[in-house]
């Protein structure tokens, strides 16, 4: 039997391995950004498309009013009935094939990644890009399960011929913001585990995703505790990106606007970075745990 050990006890001496092997790090942040940079490039492209066609001006959007949050409301609820059917347009056409995108460069990416840290696996990246959509069809499903919740809040609480209820509808949103992000760290474990019973058992991607939901109490335990932990950790490298680039404003008439700007991009650099860095570090803490609970080494 595994001696007792928490889930978080381990982390900072996961997070030392990954450090002093910066390559499994590279690896993650090439990946992702092999994806992200030209997915936000046609962003780009798109929305320029878009505001040629419909300019800030026109939708009211260069003149929102930030002394009166209920004014800018009804200002922005009128500039997005403006772009929404060239939005939505956009993303028909863009949403598939960036889905599609993700999963292929995810599965190649993390197979790359899981392959470097115990290269005695096999490199199986068909049965990887299979599990990284049902993993992507996991992540919709949740949002869509929030979006729906935030807008059955917004028509319960703010509806025409009646005071808007900000304080109540400030709290749903809160609490079930937090809520599902709580909820998909808890849950998603199983998810992210799979694609380890697939390797290092030799599984097939059915028997890795039925595998992943009966693991035990005490190593299903570890999994959640891990994922929800990295999961505060993000938010709080979120509110450190913030604070990073929120920092140098009083200072803004000196540095002026460019410097800003660089500011800006600097922090949502270090938390992409970051982030990729925490990713790598759930992951062998994953792989550590499936060692000490599955008894040994992976398959050949």
């Amino acid at each position: 039997m595994p001696a007792p050990l928490r889930g978080t006890q381990s982390l900072v001496g996961q997070m030392g391995w990954v450090f002093a092997r910066p390559s499994l790090t590279l690896l993650e942040v090439g990946w992702r950004w092999l994806f992200g940079i030209p997915l936000l490039v046609v962003c780009w492209v798109q929305a320029r498309h878009i505001l040629a066609a419909l300019p800030l001006e026109s939708t009211g959007l260069s003149s929102i009013n930030p002394q009166n949050p209920w004014v800018a409301a009804v200002q922005l609820s009128h500039a997005w009935a403006l772009y929404e059917p060239s939005v939505v347009a956009v993303l028909h056409r863009l949403g598939p094939l960036a889905a599609v995108g993700w999963i292929v460069t995810s599965g190649l990416g993390r197979s790359a990644v899981l392959k470097r840290m115990a290269p005695q696996i096999s490199f199986r990246p068909v049965q990887m890009v299979l599990l990284q959509a049902v993993f992507l069809a996991g992540l919709i499903a949740t949002f869509w399960g929030w979006f729906r919740c935030i807008g059955w809040v917004a028509a319960t609480h703010i509806t025409t011929g009646v005071e808007p209820d900000l304080i109540g509808f400030s709290f749903w949103v809160i609490f079930l913001s937090l809520g599902f992000y709580t909820l998909w760290a808890l849950v998603s474990w199983a998810l992210s585990i799979a694609p380890l019973l697939m390797l290092f058992e030799g599984r097939s991607v059915l028997a890795s995703l039925s595998e992943s939901l009966r693991l035990g109490k005490a190593f299903t335990a570890k999994l959640s505790e891990i994922n929800l932990v990295m999961g505060i950790v993000k938010l709080a490298l979120i509110v450190l990106a913030l604070v990073l680039s929120a920092a140098p404003l009083p200072f803004s008439d000196q540095l002026g606007t460019d410097a800003l700007h660089g500011v800006d991009a600097t922090a949502l650099a270090f938390y992409l970075v970051a982030n990729d860095y925490f990713q790598v570090v759930r992951l062998k803490g994953f792989v550590e745990f499936w060692k000490m609970f599955r008894g040994g080494e992976p398959a050949n």
